[in-house]
């Protein structure tokens, strides 16, 4: 199953490893899921996990990001014809739509309006960890 993670998604994985951010991050560590990314959401992810307000050990991010680069697929985003209400979120976006992910997962739903994800689902972590368990039955 092809989807964009959200940076604060990944950041609260990290964080919470019991709780659905970190299911999700677990599921993409061990290539149950395939992470469409570009280098800037790449860049992102690092550059956020590695404030040292979180305290994360850098190889495990530097892991966590070569695991995703080998099992994820790359993408190619073309701008956005509307904007975002936040405009560091159209790199998720522009993601999905050329990377033709199923899902967006992100924990602010509202920098998401539906009439502008052109056909991209924004669902929450919880949302989407119910859907990928009804459609993989052994988690």
């Amino acid at each position: 199953m092809k989807i964009v993670v959200d940076t604060n998604v990944i950041v609260s994985g990290f964080l919470n490893p019991y709780g659905a951010p970190g299911a999700l991050v677990g599921l993409a560590a061990c290539g149950d899921l395939i992470l469409c990314y570009d280098a800037r959401i790449l860049s992102e992810y690092r550059e956020v996990l590695l404030r040292p307000k979180f305290g994360m050990d850098a190889k495990a991010v530097d892991d966590f990001l070569a695991q995703v680069a080998a099992d994820g697929e790359a993408t190619f985003g073309v701008p956005l014809s509307s904007r975002l209400p936040d405009r560091s979120d159209e790199p998720f976006l522009e993601s999905a739509l050329s990377g033709r992910a199923e899902y967006l997962v992100t924990g602010n739903l509202k920098h998401f309006p539906p009439r502008l994800c052109l056909g991209v689902k924004a669902i929450s972590p919880v949302a989407f960890l119910n859907i990928f368990r009804k459609t993989h039955r052994r988690f």
